[in-house]
């Protein structure tokens, strides 16, 4: 390759790695814009489908689930780990919000710091952001404490102890009105009045809201925070996954065996995957908890929860961040809104009764889709390269079953396809040089 073809493949390699992380950037921008001055300046004919088919409360659960997938990514997509009981950590964010951002259920002390509700308001009442990083952490130690004596196992084994501790930990907040005579979590009825996202200098300005409210102002501006702490994820995502720790991971994905004998320390190297999965997961609970439902019980943290997001992973494409973003946003958007839209077009259209039956069979749908998938598209909507080869490669059952001679027969055609004429016409003179000498050598060899 020439010098000058170098210098014009260079930057049109640095266009396509930058054309997803800008795309994103204006699609978020452009939805905050879209509610915020554009749709109400328009008529109500032409701004009333819009927010029927995508209201901003949609949008945001969608920014939250992305959350949640980008961190169960790290988990199934790059290490290869299957975790079934993700949805603990997203309790513990949720309930660290509870813990840190609400009035007093259970305890009698005020303390605020850098709060923007009241300095009067009784109970506990942090930052959100501040709130956001404690929640990580602490998710991240329970993720290496709970980790640490369960990742020595695989495949089914490993994904049935993910989900007894997600049982486990959905269960111990269900019973947590009584533990040792304490009332650590309010038990069923859980926390409410947890304290919305603050704007600082923005709401001091009078530029945005004070509090982000689940108010039609407030759920504008909260395309912006949501928004970008998914950037902030992606970011996070794609940045391990380009260094030393995220070629292990892969590694490990790809064949555990080999990697341990490349020297990958693997239950070290697993344990950090389920650290930042488990940090995702608590950033995306104190999402949920502060900004989309504002208080925070057992009930919303089943088993099904861990399913969808798990769905969202496969249907994206393992491995691939741009691919499970976009799986989130149309699972939690088909889950959340998509299927009762749906049913009130059918019933438009055929007469037909859909609008509240057809949410209600949401589970079957989305089981529907994923065999479908695995049966047409196992790779995902988007897949990442690796994992699209892996996906594409016959097992040594099936190459076997095929029959050696059909792998020769395809090797040859294969061959001839890519030929080359100039190497071609290297190795016949090779070998008419090597036939040139032996036949010499044997002529001296007969004298």
């Amino acid at each position: 390759m020439s010098a000058a073809s170098a210098v014009h493949v260079g930057p049109q390699r640095s266009l396509r790695r930058f054309a997803w992380p800008i795309g994103y950037v204006v699609v978020i921008l452009f939805l905050f814009l879209l509610y915020q001055t554009i749709l109400p300046s328009l008529v109500k004919s032409v701004s009333a489908p819009v927010v029927a088919w995508l209201p901003v409360a949609t949008i945001n659960e969608c920014l939250m689930w992305a959350i949640m997938a980008l961190g169960l990514n790290v988990v199934v997509g790059y290490a290869g780990l299957l975790d079934l009981g993700y949805v603990a950590f997203w309790a513990l964010g949720g309930y660290t919000a509870g813990w840190l951002m609400a009035y007093p259920f259970n305890w009698t002390w005020t303390f605020h710091l850098f709060s923007p509700v009241k300095s009067t308001a009784p109970g506990t009442h942090i930052n959100f952001w501040i709130v956001i990083l404690v929640a990580g952490v602490l998710c991240a130690i329970l993720g290496l404490i709970i980790g640490a004596p369960t990742l020595r196992l695989r495949g089914d084994y490993l994904a049935l102890v993910t989900l007894g501790f997600g049982e486990v930990i959905t269960q111990f907040f269900r019973n947590s009105n009584n533990i040792a005579g304490f009332n650590v979590a309010n038990g069923d009825p859980g926390i409410s009045s947890i304290d919305p996202i603050g704007t600082g200098p923005l709401g001091a300005a009078g530029i945005a809201p004070k509090l982000l409210t689940n108010s039609a102002a407030g759920n504008i501006w909260k395309i912006l925070v949501l928004g970008f702490l998914v950037g902030i994820c992606i970011f996070v995502s794609l940045r391990i996954r380009e260094g030393r720790l995220g070629r292990a991971w892969l590694a490990i994905r790809e064949d555990e065996l080999a990697a341990s004998m490349m020297g990958v320390p693997l239950v070290r190297t697993k344990l950090l995957a389920y650290a930042v999965g488990a940090f995702f997961g608590g950033i995306g609970g104190v999402a949920n908890a502060s900004g989309i439902t504002t208080a925070v019980s057992p009930s919303g943290f089943d088993f099904g929860k861990s399913v969808l997001v798990l769905l969202m992973v496969v249907l994206g494409g393992m491995g691939n961040v741009w691919g499970v973003t976009i799986g989130a946003f149309l699972l939690s958007w088909l889950n959340g809104n998509g299927l009762k839209q749906i049913g009130v077009q059918a019933d438009s259209f055929f007469g037909t009764h859909l609008e509240a039956t057809l949410p209600r069979y949401n589970y079957i749908i989305l089981g529907l889709l994923l065999v479908l998938m695995m049966l047409f598209r196992r790779e995902g909507l988007i897949p990442e390269g690796r994992t699209k080869a892996l996906m594409k490669t016959p097992s040594r059952t099936e190459a076997e079953s095929l029959g050696a001679d059909s792998l020769e027969a395809a090797a040859e055609t294969e061959a001839v396809e890519h030929a080359d004429a100039g190497s071609d016409a290297k190795i016949v003179a090779s070998a008419a040089a090597v036939s040139g000498v032996q036949a010499h050598s044997r002529g001296e060899d007969d004298r």
